[in-house]
């Protein structure tokens, strides 16, 4: 049970009172009654119900589950993770696909909101379908086009170095900078300052103190180089870490990411897997 919204500025004329309800004031979309506006889009909208319609499935939300969600709709809007530009589902404009995830309890699920963008404001005007669903299926279905906004590489791009992988958005990298991040002490460097350290990325590359390589739990081979600056002159017990994913049939290392810390503890983190001697491992300083 999908359902419609509008989110319309409405606005007088100078020369009338008459009110008008504006979705896309450059694109000649303004309606003069809330009839006039869902009669302009029902087409996208029984498109839009339709294709959620033959995908949702019976151990979904219910209805009346959904309808209990339905607050859920203005932080999805205001505040998503990941925004899709969908140019090619409807003819005459392009949609918008917002989603967030949420946790209520235990229970974990995203809220999918499919909107027209005003051109002229690059705000939600217009909601096609919206709804909340725990199967995956659904939601991914609805990442299509061109991803024009992600919350995590908003999060992660201030930690990226010139160079590595992360600073491209590649999902491997931010996972693990994010998972990183989660474990990393209160009082380690703070990522805002981690691009003052960035100058020691290649030495630690170049003549590592230690190397690790492990293979994650989907068959990625992740290899960490180590090096300890304990004369640096900012920052005691400094210790700057690269972690790499390493192609096995040419052995040859892409930069995921990098960052220096203080923490022993998370030093650790990265001594999994074999020790590996540096003359083993080749290296590629860009991805």
């Amino acid at each position: 049970m999908a359902k419609t919204k509008s989110r319309a500025q409405k606005k007088t004329t100078s020369s009338s009172e008459k009110e008008y309800i504006i979705v896309d004031e450059a694109a000649g979309l303004i309606f003069e009654s809330e009839k006039e506006l869902f009669g302009y889009f029902q087409g996208a909208i029984n498109k839009l119900e339709e294709e959620y319609q033959s995908l949702r499935a019976s151990e979904d939300f219910t209805d009346e589950e959904q309808i209990a969600r339905e607050h859920f709709l203005e932080a999805t809007l205001d505040e998503p993770d990941e925004v899709w530009l969908d140019d090619k589902t409807m003819e005459d404009f392009a949609i918008y696909h917002f989603i967030k995830s949420f946790e209520e309890g235990a229970e974990s699920f995203k809220y999918v909101a499919v909107a027209y963008v005003s051109s002229e404001d690059e705000y939600p005007t217009f909601v096609f379908i919206h709804f909340p669903t725990k199967d995956s299926r659904v939601w991914q279905n609805y990442q299509r086009g061109e991803l024009v906004y992600d919350k995590t590489y908003e999060e992660v791009s201030g930690g990226s170095i010139e160079g590595d992988a992360l600073g491209e958005g590649d999902p491997l990298a931010m996972g693990l900078y994010m998972a990183m991040l989660k474990v990393r002490g209160d009082k380690d460097i703070p990522q805002d300052k981690f691009q003052d350290f960035a100058a020691l990325r290649e030495e630690t590359i170049e003549s590592a103190d230690e190397i690790w390589r492990k293979n994650d739990l989907d068959g990625n081979v992740l290899v960490s180089f180590i090096k300890e600056f304990p004369d640096h002159e900012t920052t005691k017990d400094l210790v700057y870490i690269a972690v790499t994913q390493e192609d096995e049939s040419s052995n040859v290392h892409s930069l995921l990411f990098s960052f220096p810390t203080t923490d022993p503890t998370l030093v650790d983190r990265y001594r999994q897997g074999e020790n590996l001697q540096a003359e083993e491992v080749s290296q590629e300083s860009a991805h």
